[in-house]
């Protein structure tokens, strides 16, 4: 399962792209995704939201992952 990082996202995790392998049999959804990443890099707990978007579509906590996904790791944007 790869897993792509933006914006802070991307700072808090160091790369821009980390493939999950060893974690995959816990992961089944969404929710078990971010789950995942708030107990891998604690500083996930910190943003008020997270847009998660599974093969380029965005994607709610119940919804189930496979190891052929593509999903990308949003964090809130603020403009100006």
């Amino acid at each position: 399962m790869n897993v792509l990082f933006f914006g802070i996202a991307k700072d808090i995790v160091g790369s821009s792209q980390i493939t999950f392998s060893d974690e995959l049999k816990q992961l089944n959804s969404v929710a078990d995704l971010k789950a995942q990443l708030i107990r891998s890099y604690p500083e996930f707990s910190r943003l008020t939201s997270i847009a998660v978007a599974v093969n380029s579509e965005y994607a709610e906590d119940d919804v189930f992952l496979t190891v052929d996904d593509e999903i990308a790791i949003i964090p809130p944007v603020s403009g100006g």
